[in-house]
């Protein structure tokens, strides 16, 4: 409970005036003659000089206890030799519980048995040197200056030092509790930053591309045709905006269940992508190879957003061709994992594309690699080699069920790399 003092530091002014009160009584009771031992070996004037030093061991009883109880235990033998007053026994055995309070964990330690083992001591001292019973009353003072003030010590260092520890744990608690919660809402903030994205990206993709063409194209219809394909996705992406403002108004619900498309929403999403795609020649195809019953919700609210982003991203630097949505569940069939895993794989051509393209931050690459990571899965993202020339593909593995959510990202067989594919 407390550290290690210096032996020179000054005395706590609580500890001075304890001492000075001590020898101001000792004073009055040699001035008036109150003596303890009737038959001393020495004379009454002698008394004062272990008054003065125990007075000296209670100034320095917190500063330097050890020292203070050296010149304590000194003193008090000096007391009994000569007319002794109560004053410096009862300043004793406040050095004594100061001590064990204020001494280091050693001195705590030690004082207490050693307190019982002089008390014992001196009983059977008296009794055997006496041989008379009213002895063991010495053996009670004894006690009551030694013992008694030592354990006293030991419960109240024991009492601070448990109030301590637990204000210590009471910090910790909070610490741990503003650490959750502000990685809660640093996880809260790239959730919504992922919807956000997610939602609105595609629609301000959709402008962004038609009028790029409508300012790059001389043709006054195809240039009206842009304005109107890009009033439709103000229209669109204003909507989103304001149904995403409403569910963080809202206390969740009903609402928080219908903001999470699934993946039954994919053909309207690539009939969506098929109307802005046709003019830079992209066709969408969707490949449905699932096995299985329903997904975990999680799973399909992931695989949409990361099918969303991959078409979003087509649309703005795919080369003109197929834009092909493949959805598999390998792992439901032959030796692999019992819960399995959901694969979403979307490839595009990637040649050089002279057209216009709209500009991208990379955010949405950043945002499915969170999605996966969620869920325990894996990401790849680059070109591989196809029979048809170099295609981009995007493929994700996300792992289904408890087991597959805590299995490790190399354990789904794709470590994000480029690679070749046989087809």
């Amino acid at each position: 409970m407390s550290a290690a003092r210096s032996p020179l530091s000054l005395p706590h002014r609580g500890d001075l005036l304890i001492a000075a009160a001590g020898l101001a009584g000792g004073l009055v009771m040699w001035a008036l003659g109150l003596f303890n031992n009737p038959r001393p070996p020495l004379g009454d004037g002698w008394v004062l000089l272990p008054l003065a030093v125990m007075a000296l061991a209670e100034a320095l009883r917190r500063t330097a206890p050890s020292a203070a109880l050296a010149l304590g235990t000194v003193a008090l033998a000096g007391d009994l030799v000569t007319r002794s007053l109560l004053a410096t026994i009862v300043m004793f055995s406040d050095v004594v519980y100061a001590a064990v309070l204020y001494g280091g964990p050693r001195l705590s330690r030690v004082v207490p048995p050693a307190s019982a083992a002089l008390t014992a001591a001196v009983t059977v001292g008296t009794l055997t040197a006496t041989r008379d019973p009213q002895a063991l009353l010495v053996g009670v003072v004894c006690g009551l200056v030694t013992v008694g003030p030592a354990w006293t010590g030991v419960i109240v260092r024991d009492h601070r030092n448990a109030a301590a520890a637990e204000r210590l744990r009471a910090q910790q608690t909070a610490l741990l509790a503003e650490m959750d919660r502000a990685q809660a809402v640093t996880a809260e903030r790239s959730r919504m930053a992922r919807e956000l994205h997610d939602v609105v990206a595609g629609h301000l993709s959709a402008i962004a591309i038609h009028a790029t063409a409508a300012q790059s194209l001389d043709d006054h219809a195809a240039t009206g045709d842009a304005l109107a394909v890009i009033r439709e996705n103000s229209v669109h992406g204003l909507a989103e905006m304001r149904r995403l403002i409403d569910l963080l108004r809202t206390s969740g619900g009903d609402e928080e269940v219908s903001a999470a498309p699934t993946l039954d929403g994919l053909d309207a999403l690539l009939a969506h992508a098929r109307r802005h795609g046709a003019a830079g020649g992209l066709d969408f195809t969707l490949r449905d190879e699932r096995s299985g019953g329903p997904l975990p919700a999680p799973v399909e609210l992931a695989a949409y957003r990361i099918a969303q982003e991959a078409l979003t991203n087509a649309l703005k630097h795919a080369s003109p061709g197929e834009v092909a949505v493949v959805l598999d569940s390998p792992g439901k069939e032959g030796g692999g994992s019992g819960d399995g895993a959901l694969t979403v794989t979307v490839t595009s051509a990637c040649d050089r594309y002279p057209g216009p393209r709209a500009p991208g931050s990379g955010a949405g690459l950043v945002g499915m690699r969170e999605r996966v990571g969620l869920l325990g899965g894996a990401l790849g993202a680059g070109p591989v080699e196809a029979a048809g020339g170099t295609r981009w593909e995007v493929r994700a593995v996300l792992p289904l069920g408890e087991a597959a959510r805590n299995a490790s990202d190399g354990g789904t067989g794709w470590d994000g790399t480029r690679r070749r594919s046989g087809a």
